[in-house]
């Protein structure tokens, strides 16, 4: 869930208690525990899995895990680790989620998480959903791209003036979208998930 999205929910049902929970169709759903409430960080495992990071990517030993993919490579690790794709942070026994290694974008050797982009730009007043994407360029390898849809009509260059403007405070440059696109549908599909392919 965005950090944008858990805050607002949390700030609306100020009664509830929400969990952040993490599982693979490869492996099950692991066993977790919050931070606290209002946080992305989460404390993995239970019994039957194990967890180590290696190069800031989750692998995961579970008693219940897949044989394989069909004709595909193993994604698993000689002792037996699933190589998740997810890139952590790792704070004791918490864990923070940034997002997959695939989704990643390159800018110039620097690294960006579009869902670190896209929590920035969720709290901007009038933008109902976006979605961050990186596009090949010439001298960077990459540029940020931010796709956003607005709730009120509003003229594109005057949006993507006052975009670049709240970014400008809240991340390094790099991070900031180059290109903004203003969309009228919505950004996930059926089955409510992003849409990071164009």
């Amino acid at each position: 869930m965005p950090e944008y999205t858990l805050k607002k929910a949390k700030s609306i049902f100020s009664n509830v208690t929400f969990q952040q929970t993490y599982g693979l169709i490869e492996l099950g759903v692991l066993r977790s525990k919050s931070k606290s409430d209002d946080s992305l960080w989460v404390k993995l495992g239970g019994d039957g899995f194990e967890l180590r990071v290696v190069d800031n990517i989750l692998q995961v030993k579970a008693a219940s895990a897949m044989i394989g993919y069909l004709n595909a490579p193993s994604p698993f690790t000689e002792d037996g680790y699933f190589i998740t794709g997810d890139q952590v942070e790792v704070d004791g026994e918490y864990y923070k989620i940034l997002g997959r290694k695939s989704e990643m974008i390159n800018v110039g050797g620097d690294k960006v998480y579009p869902q670190e982009v896209e929590n920035i730009i969720l709290e901007m007043s009038n933008v109902l959903e976006v979605t961050v994407f990186g596009e090949k360029h010439a001298m960077m390898g990459n540029i940020v791209c931010a796709k956003v849809v607005l709730r009120e009509a509003e003229d594109k260059k005057e949006f993507s003036r006052r975009l670049k403007a709240y970014c400008k405070g809240q991340m390094q440059a790099f991070k900031i979208p180059v290109k903004i696109l203003l969309e009228e549908n919505s950004l996930t599909n059926e089955r409510f998930k992003k849409r990071r392919t164009f």
